[in-house]
């Protein structure tokens, strides 16, 4: 089975017309996935703010996680880790077909070991990789069940939506800190390969000891990574012409596996 990571759509982020757009073209890979028979894997934020309440949930971008759904009954559960934007879940992707992991995924292909995570941070302090102070607020229990005792759902969405708009103007995320955590882990793990998305910037860095593929953005770039035939390497989809061709870039390389 061939497998294909992204992350970053972050639906709900843009206008009507683009998201649209957006969402469009990631249905067209999800169905290209489906007829391929290729494993999905979303590495966070598939959603630029989500917020599932006890008894509600957001009805956003609901034809992407119904296409995902078929896909999950037709294909494999869909392998997915909550991002900084979309981790306040509560049962929901579960019972679409998802397997979900706040944290990481390990996975064996063709003998080697790949680690899958965000990219935002872990909790496990053991990995040195330690999330920001907010978001590691957003993530806790008390804080996300004192949220939503004050604010009923639609307006904690929109609170959650003008945080994510303001966070996204503000922020700037040096991909040197995830160059250098990859490089680190790879040479002192049995790790080859390490996935990511968060920082919005696609690259492929061979090191010494194994290789960091980052995803950049699937809204803007269209950029997913795609192993098949044990190679594991960065590419575009064109949703037009319904096929994946390679991402060119100075760090591009195939990782052969």
């Amino acid at each position: 089975m061939s497998h294909l990571f992204l992350s970053d759509v972050h639906i709900g982020a843009f206008d009507d017309d683009v998201d649209r757009i957006v969402q469009r073209d990631l249905i067209s890979l999800i169905q290209h996935c489906a007829d391929q028979n290729i494993q999905i894997h979303i590495l966070g934020d598939l959603f630029d703010y989500w917020m599932e309440y006890p008894s509600w949930r957001p009805q956003l971008g609901q034809e992407v996680l119904d296409c995902l759904h078929r896909y999950a009954k037709k294909v494999a559960p869909v392998n997915y880790i909550t991002g900084n934007h979309d981790n306040w879940t509560n049962g929901y992707f579960s019972e679409i077909g998802f397997n979900v992991s706040n944290e990481f995924f390990d996975l064996s292909l063709y003998g080697k070991r790949l680690f899958l995570h965000h990219g935002d941070g872990l909790k496990d302090e053991t990995f040195n990789l330690p999330r920001p102070w907010m978001h590691r607020l957003l993530r806790n229990k008390m804080f996300v069940k004192l949220y939503q005792s004050i604010l009923p759902p639609k307006a904690g969405m929109r609170v959650m939506k003008a945080f994510s708009d303001y966070s996204k103007r503000r922020a700037f995320c040096d991909p040197s800190v995830l160059d250098n955590w990859a490089d680190n882990f790879l040479k002192t793990t049995d790790y080859n390969i390490v996935i990511s998305g968060h920082d919005h910037q696609p690259r492929v860095i061979n090191f010494t000891h194994g290789t960091y593929i980052n995803l950049g953005t699937f809204f803007k770039d269209r950029t997913v990574s795609i192993y098949n035939n044990g190679v594991l390497e960065l590419v575009v989809w064109d949703a037009t012409q319904k096929t994946l061709y390679p991402f060119e870039h100075r760090y591009k390389k195939a990782a052969n596996l």
